[in-house]
C-alpha cells in the first residue's frame, strides 16, 4: 500500500453530452460491459496501484453513485485504507456548489489535508483504460517534478477534443493549448521525438500530444496552486498557469484510453467489446475490474444464435439472434428478437409473477424485449419495457431526435431507464 499517496476522484459532472443516460444518474454512475459502473475503473486502477486511500467528489444526481460505491468498496476496520465520499455542500465558507473540477478539489482541502501524505493523485470518474500509477510515481519521482500530468499522442484531426501540449527534451511541459479549434495551432506543439523516443512511446509520427486529465501533484504545489490560482477547472485554469511557476512533467501512456463522454463514444467503445479480441480488455484475470458483487446466477440460453456478443449474469434469453450486442445482466430476450449492434444496460431487478399479472391486466410490456421485436444500433437504458413487434431499425433513421420516449444522437437509438415503449411501435 502507498502510505503517503491519496488518490481524488472526480464523479460530480452532469454529463450533459450523455444525456438520456445521464438523466437519473451520474455520468460516472453510467453502466458499461453490462454490469460495471464507468466508476469501477478508477477504483480497479487505484486497487491495482496500490493505492488505498480514496476520496470521491460527488455531486449531479449522485445517489446510485454513492449507493454502488459503499456497495462495493467498503474496506475492512483493520486496514489503513479507506474510500470517503465528499459530496458538494454549502457552508459558511463556500455556499457554492461546486464550479469545476479545481473548484471541486479547492472546497476539499481541509478534509484531504492529511499528516503523512505527500501526493495527491487526481483522477477523473468517466474514462475507460488500465494504468499502473505506480509507473506516474516513479515518473514523477525521477524527474522531481512538481506536478506530473499523464499523456498519450492523438491524431491531429481529433486534436479539438483536448488539451494539447508540448515538451523538451527532458520531458518537461513548455506549453498547453486548450481544445485547438484550428490545425494551423498544432504545428507548434510538434511532440519531442528524442523524448518519446526514450520513453518507448512507438507509432507516434504525425500525432501530438494531449493531456489524459490525470495529475500527480506533490503536496506542497496542489496546495499553492489552488490558493493563489482563482481558476475554476485543471485543464483550463491551474494547468496552465502551474506550468509558468513549477515543474510540470509529462508522463507518457501509449495504451487504450477513451474519454466516453458523448453518445457516440459510449455506444462505439461498448460495441468495440464484443470484438474477438477488444482493445480493453475485461478478461485480464491479472487485473480484473472490480464492481458490485451481485450474487446472480449464469445467463439463461436457450436456443438462440448469438454471435460476436456478450451475455451477462442473470440473462434470459430464448429463440433469438443477437449480433455484436452486449444483453447487461438481468436482461429478458424473449422469442424471436432479433439484435443487432444493440448494447442492454440491464435490470435492477427480476419481476415476480404477481408483477407480471399486473402488467398484462393493464397491458403494459413485461420488463425487457418482448416477442418479435427488431433492434438495431442502439442503447437500451436499465428497466426498460419493450413491448411486442416493435420495429427499432436503423435505415432511415434520423441522426438526432429528442422524444418522450426515446433520444436519438449521431443516429444512436437510446431508450431511456424505465421507459415504455408499446407493443408494435416503429421508430
Amino acid at each position: 500500500m502507498l502510505e503517503n499517496v491519496i488518490a481524488v476522484i472526480l464523479a460530480g459532472g452532469q454529463g450533459t453530452r450523455l444525456w438520456p443516460l445521464t438523466a437519473k444518474r451520474a455520468k460516472p454512475a453510467v453502466p458499461i460491459a453490462g454490469k460495471f459502473r464507468l466508476i469501477d475503473i478508477s477504483f480497479s486502477n487505484c486497487l491495482h496501484s496500490d493505492i488505498r486511500k480514496i476520496f470521491v467528489l460527488t455531486q449531479f444526481a449522485s445517489k446510485s453513485l454513492h449507493r454502488h460505491i459503499n456497495a462495493t468498496y467498503p474496506f475492512p476496520p483493520w486496514s489503513r485504507g479507506y474510500v470517503q465520499i465528499l459530496a458538494a455542500q454549502q457552508t459558511l465558507e463556500s455556499t457554492t456548489w461546486y464550479q469545476g473540477t479545481a473548484d471541486a478539489v479547492r472546497q476539499n482541502l481541509e478534509f484531504i489535508d492529511q499528516k503523512g501524505i505527500d501526493y495527491y493523485l487526481i483522477l477523473s470518474g468517466d474514462h475507460l483504460y488500465r494504468m499502473d500509477y505506480r509507473e506516474m510515481l516513479k515518473s514523477h519521482l525521477e524527474q522531481k517534478a512538481d506536478v506530473t500530468v499523464s499523456v498519450l499522442p492523438v491524431n491531429p484531426q481529433d486534436a479539438y477534443h483536448f488539451g494539447i501540449l508540448k515538451t523538451d527534451q527532458d520531458g518537461r511541459i513548455s506549453d498547453f493549448y486548450e481544445k485547438p479549434k484550428s490545425q494551423e495551432i498544432l504545428k507548434d506543439y510538434q511532440p519531442n521525438a528524442d523524448w518519446l523516443a526514450k520513453n518507448g512511446v512507438a507509432d507516434a509520427k504525425g500525432s501530438v500530444l494531449a493531456s489524459m486529465g490525470i495529475y500527480l501533484f506533490s503536496r506542497k504545489a496542489l496546495f499553492d496552486a489552488l490558493q493563489d490560482c482563482p481558476e475554476s477547472d485543471f485543464g483550463k485554469g491551474i494547468f496552465p498557469q502551474a506550468i509558468k511557476k513549477y515543474g510540470v512533467y509529462a508522463h507518457p501512456f501509449n495504451d487504450y484510453w477513451e474519454d466516453i463522454g458523448t453518445i457516440k463514444a459510449f455506444y462505439e467503445s461498448m460495441i468495440a467489446l464484443t470484438d474477438p479480441n477488444p482493445r480493453f480488455d475485461f478478461y485480464n484475470e491479472q487485473k480484473p475490474i472490480f464492481t458490485r458483487a451481485r450474487f446472480l446466477p449464469g445467463a439463461r440460453v436457450d436456443n438462440c444464435a448469438i454471435t460476436e456478443s456478450v451475455i451477462c449474469d442473470a440473462a434470459r434469453m430464448k429463440n433469438a439472434k443477437v449480433h455484436k450486442s452486449i444483453v447487461g445482466i438481468r436482461s429478458m430476450v424473449r422469442e424471436g428478437v432479433q439484435l443487432d449492434n444493440v448494447v442492454m444496460l440491464g435490470a435492477d431487478f427480476a419481476e415476480t409473477d404477481i408483477e407480471k399479472a399486473e402488467c398484462a391486466a393493464n397491458g403494459k410490456p413485461y420488463l425487457g424485449v418482448g416477442e418479435g421485436t427488431v433492434i438495431e444500433k442502439a442503447i437500451i437504458d436499465k428497466n426498460a419495457r419493450i413491448g411486442k413487434n416493435v420495429r427499432m431499425l436503423a435505415e432511415g433513421r434520423p441522426e438526432n431526435v429528442d422524444h418522450e420516449k426515446y433520444a436519438i444522437r449521431d443516429g444512436i437509438l437510446i431508450v431511456p431507464k424505465g421507459s415504455v415503449i408499446a407493443d408494435g411501435t416503429v421508430i
